[in-house]
């Protein structure tokens, strides 16, 4: 995953005691280790009396609070919902470190992390992927055995960031999502009932919600502005989404960091059946049944057996399970800004879940800004802490304390470019993109031509491959010939190319079998003839026409098959070509049925379209 051995998986790692920097691990859910490490702080300066407020300079938060000197406490915030169905409103059992000064009547902002991973994970099997895949009208394939993967367990609350922002003058938060820890309710991967259970502590920070303390007695929030800010990492940072999708008051701003905006692209691709990189088998279910870790163990059973039930397996239609999960539907609600960060190699929580997210918040008019950098599923703090730090102070300063400092008119993107380096442009894709496309000519089984200018001409020319899920995309690219793909490259650039955005193939296709994955890569080819994976895309061809319609294909006709790669920002070097890969079953992300299925690819109508900066122009003058 290329993520410095960071966690990678949507559900975050839970918490772990301060041990000098150590990382959580499981076979089953490596996620980006969020909350691990005390972070070093500057010095707090001595006072004769403790400060009465915070303090800005350079239009950030100064560490003038001590904080050792914290008031703790434990509260459960009432949710308007009944998700474990006993007949009470769920709870949300919420922590909050806040600055003792709040104590003598200073009132301060919050920052706010919601997660299912506080009190660790259970044992739970993935999904078995060798199977057969879905035709309409036949049998459902057996869904064979499935896969044992070991549990994480509980650890105190604890995060990275706490001291930091208590320090500054912001209290930290943490709640536990339902039918997590000690909250109530119970957990849906994504659904509406854990927005809900969110959404509520920022409405109890705003007066909005009653919540009681561990004796039953009323607790209040009366030491904050209630002015709130969300942020975390993977799942962490997808409930921010979500709960910015209500449009709640008091919540001014949100950092979503490697956070899914739609759940069916995360375990769905375009009608295919796919899973998080290196998570095969896994799906709604099995991560709401990791994550349900309250005292009952039996009473959110039957929720469980519904979302194995409605999330559907065997057709991978869009649906309205999934739809409830769509945060992208109430991107028109949002009104808090938003400063997300992703990695461009992050194949767990794919590029697509920002690109799509981002896009909607900025044709909306919501302030946004974006960091992109080069890891996997990681938190940015591990890759340039200082810079990092200095924008999230003065993103949470401005937002939340309403200090004037420019923030928001900082350029919108910050890019981590692929030698390390750091560029700001003025937002993304970079400005001057536009579409170039692309051709395959003939000897694909080998390798043939992608030409930059022209279409082949002409009659139909057919090529073709056999399915081989047995073979992963890497070896396959690599393979000076293959009958289980399709391979052609342009020749080498004479100067840098750079890819802003989503590149899109359009292919006609036919198939020897009623079903089959198609999967589109294209990949970097260096001097020296190491292969590098830019980005890749999958789909289901009974998708054909809508994700959430399945459709017959008949053996032999052609059909156009339009889909998406992964978004992406490469440059590719002067010397280098690049290259354009059709195959079927991708071992790492689709389903894998046994080898055999063909896939016949006619060359005189497929293309790729690239987001290239500078547009054809730029394309011609390289190739």
């Amino acid at each position: 995953m290329g993520d410095g051995g960071q966690c990678h998986r949507v559900r975050e790692c839970p918490p772990t005691p301060v041990d000098g920097g150590s990382r959580v691990r499981s076979a089953r859910l490596a996620v980006l280790l969020a909350a691990v490490t005390v972070l070093p702080l500057t010095a707090v300066p001595a006072h004769a009396d403790p400060p009465k407020g915070p303090v800005f300079e350079n239009g950030e938060a100064q560490p003038v609070f001590d904080p050792a000197d914290v008031v703790r406490d434990n509260v459960w915030v009432t949710a308007p919902v009944d998700s474990d169905r006993d007949g009470k409103l769920d709870e949300v059992h919420v922590e909050v470190v806040r600055p003792r000064a709040t104590q003598n009547g200073l009132k301060v902002p919050v920052v706010y992390q919601a997660s299912p991973y506080y009190a660790g994970g259970n044992d739970v099997a993935n999904h078995n992927v060798d199977v057969e895949l879905y035709v309409p009208g036949q049998p459902k394939p057996a869904a064979g055995p499935r896969v044992p993967v070991s549990s994480v367990g509980p650890a105190p609350i604890t995060w990275r960031y706490e001291q930091y922002f208590t320090a500054r003058g912001f209290a930290v938060v943490y709640g536990e999502s339902l039918g997590s820890g000690q909250s109530s309710g119970c957990p849906t991967t994504g659904g509406r009932n854990e927005t809900i259970g969110a959404k509520s502590v920022v409405d109890w920070l705003n007066g909005r919600a009653p919540a009681r303390d561990a004796g039953g007695t009323a607790a209040t929030a009366g030491w904050t502005t209630g002015n709130t800010a969300m942020m975390g990492v993977s799942y962490n940072g997808t409930l921010p989404n979500a709960v910015a999708s209500t449009g709640v008051d008091g919540l001014k701003t949100i950092v979503p960091i490697a956070a899914i905006s739609s759940w069916y692209d995360y375990y769905r691709e375009d009608g295919a059946v796919v899973a998080p990189g290196g998570f095969q088998g896994e799906d709604a279910d099995v991560l709401a049944e990791y994550v349900y870790t309250r005292t009952d163990r039996e009473i959110c059973k039957p929720v469980i057996a519904e979302l194995l039930a409605e999330q559907d397996r065997v057709t991978g239609d869009y649906s309205e399970f999934w739809d409830e999960r769509n945060y992208l539907n109430d991107v028109g609600k949002v009104k808090a800004s938003v400063l997300a960060v992703h990695g461009l190699n992050d194949w767990n929580v794919t590029t697509s879940q920002v690109a799509n997210w981002y896009h909607e918040l900025r044709a909306r008019g919501v302030e946004h800004k974006i960091w992109w950098h080069q890891s996997g599923h990681a938190d940015p703090y591990t890759l340039r802490r200082d810079e990092w730090l200095s924008t999230l102070n003065k993103w949470f300063s401005h937002y939340l304390y309403g200090l004037d400092n420019g923030i928001e008119k900082a350029p919108k993107s910050t890019i981590q470019r692929e030698d390390k380096s750091w560029v700001d442009e003025a937002d993304w894709p970079a400005p001057g993109t536009a579409n170039a496309t692309v051709h395959p000519w003939p000897g694909g089984g080998s390798k043939g031509k992608l030409d930059v200018r022209h279409g082949l001409p002409g009659r139909p020319n057919v090529e073709r491959l056999a399915d081989d899920a047995t073979k992963t995309v890497e070896q396959l690219v690599d393979l000076s010939s293959s009958g289980n793909r399709l391979a052609y490259s342009t020749v080498a650039a004479r100067q840098p190319v750079r890819l802003s955005g989503a590149a899109t193939v359009d292919a006609r296709l036919s198939f020897d079998r009623p079903a089959a994955n198609v999967t589109g890569v294209l990949v970097d080819r260096a001097p020296d003839g190491k292969a590098t994976v830019i980005t890749r895309g999958w789909t289901d061809p009974q998708n054909r026409k809508d994700p959430a319609r399945t459709e017959p294909i008949e053996p032999g006709k052609s059909y156009r098959i339009s889909f998406d790669l992964q978004p992406d920002d490469y440059l590719l070097a002067a010397g280098h070509k690049l290259e354009f890969v059709l195959l079927s079953s991708d071992h790492d992300f689709t389903l894998r049925p046994k080898p055999g299925a063909g896939v016949a690819m006619d060359l005189t109508k497929t293309s790729v379209t690239l987001p290239v900066v500078g547009g054809k122009g730029a394309l011609l003058a390289a190739f």
